[in-house]
C-alpha cells in the first residue's frame, strides 16, 4: 500500500476495507493455539476516578501461548488494564486474577512475588538512560536473583540473541545510542530475562515505521512460539493486532464492545467495531 491514509483525497471506506483484506490474508496463514487456563483474568471489574466511570465491567482472560490485544480509543481504559494486573491500581469492585490468585487481596510480599512472574515493555522502552545495555537487561537479574556475575553475563547473552541483537555490538551502547527498534528490542530483552510466563506490552509498535512494527510483531509472535508466554498488548495497530492475537478485546466507554477472534472482529458487522476498524 503506497497511498497514506491522511490523504484527503483518499476514500475512507475504501482504504478501510484495504486494511480488513490486508488483516484477513495475514489471518490466513496465521495458526491459533488452542485455549488454555488463563493465566491472567478479569472479572466484572470496575474503576471509576471521582465521577469518570473509566472500566463499567469488563470480563477477559488470557492463557498460555495466547496473545490478547486491547484495542480501543484514547481515554478508554485500555493502559488501566495493565495497571490492574500490576496493581499499581486497585479495582473499586470486582477481581483481577492472576496465576489464579486476586491480586487486589494477596499481601505486599505476595503482591512483589507476582509481580516476579511478569514481565512489562513500556510504550516509550522505558531504558535507564545512564546505564549501558548489559546493565538495562541484567537490571532484574541483580534486583530479583541470586545469579552470579558470569551467569548473568550468559543469560543476557542468550536473550539478546533471542530478540535478533548482536551482544558484542550493542552490549555496552547506551539508549541513545540505539534505535527505535533497537530500544525496543532491549526492552524485550530486559522483560523475558527473568522467565516470567506473563508479558504486558503498553503500546509496543507506538512510533516505529511500518518495517520496525513488523520485527517487532514477529518477536511478539517468537516469543508466543517458542516459550508459550501470556501476553496482554495494548495497541491501537488495527494491521499489528491482525497479526499477533489470538483474541481481541474492544473497548468503548469503560465496557468492552467486542471480544473474539482477530477473524470475528474484521467480519463483524456492529456498526462500532466497522467504525474502528475504519
Amino acid at each position: 500500500m503506497t497511498e497514506s491514509p491522511n490523504d484527503p483525497t483518499r476514500d475512507g471506506a475504501a482504504f478501510a476495507e484495504e486494511v480488513r483484506a490486508e488483516a484477513r490474508r495475514e489471518l490466513e496463514t496465521a495458526t491459533t493455539p488452542e485455549r488454555s487456563s488463563d493465566l491472567v483474568e478479569l472479572r466484572d471489574v470496575r474503576l471509576s476516578f471521582g465521577d469518570n466511570h473509566v472500566l463499567n465491567g469488563i470480563t477477559m482472560g488470557v492463557g498460555a501461548g495466547q496473545t490478547l490485544c486491547i484495542l480501543g480509543g484514547s481515554g478508554v481504559g485500555k493502559s488501566t488494564v495493565l495497571r490492574l494486573i500490576l496493581r499499581l491500581l486497585l479495582p473499586d469492585s470486582g477481581e483481577v486474577l492472576v496465576e489464579g490468585r486476586d491480586i487486589s487481596a494477596v499481601s505486599n510480599v505476595d503482591v512483589l512475588e507476582l509481580r516476579e512472574r511478569m514481565g512489562m515493555v513500556f510504550q516509550g522502552s522505558a531504558l535507564f538512560d545512564s546505564l549501558d545495555v548489559f546493565d538495562n537487561v541484567a537490571f532484574p537479574l541483580y534486583e530479583h536473583t541470586g545469579m552470579g556475575d558470569e551467569a548473568i553475563m550468559e543469560r543476557v547473552h542468550e536473550v539478546l540473541s533471542f530478540v535478533d541483537l548482536d551482544p558484542d555490538d550493542v552490549l555496552r551502547l547506551l539508549p541513545a545510542e540505539l534505535s527505535g527498534g533497537m530500544r525496543k528490542r532491549v526492552a524485550i530483552a530486559r522483560a523475558i530475562v527473568h522467565k516470567p510466563p506473563i508479558l504486558l506490552f503498553d503500546e509496543p509498535t507506538s512510533g516505529l515505521d511500518p518495517i520496525t512494527t513488523r520485527t517487532i510483531d514477529e518477536l511478539i509472535l517468537k516469543l508466543r512460539r517458542e516459550l508459550s508466554v501470556c501476553a496482554v498488548v495494548v495497541t491501537h495497530d488495527i494491521r499489528s493486532a491482525a497479526r499477533i492475537a489470538t483474541e481481541t478485546a474492544l473497548l468503548k466507554d469503560g465496557q468492552i464492545i467486542f471480544n473474539g477472534t482477530p477473524e470475528e472482529m474484521f467480519s463483524s458487522e456492529d456498526s462500532y467495531v466497522r467504525t474502528f476498524l475504519s
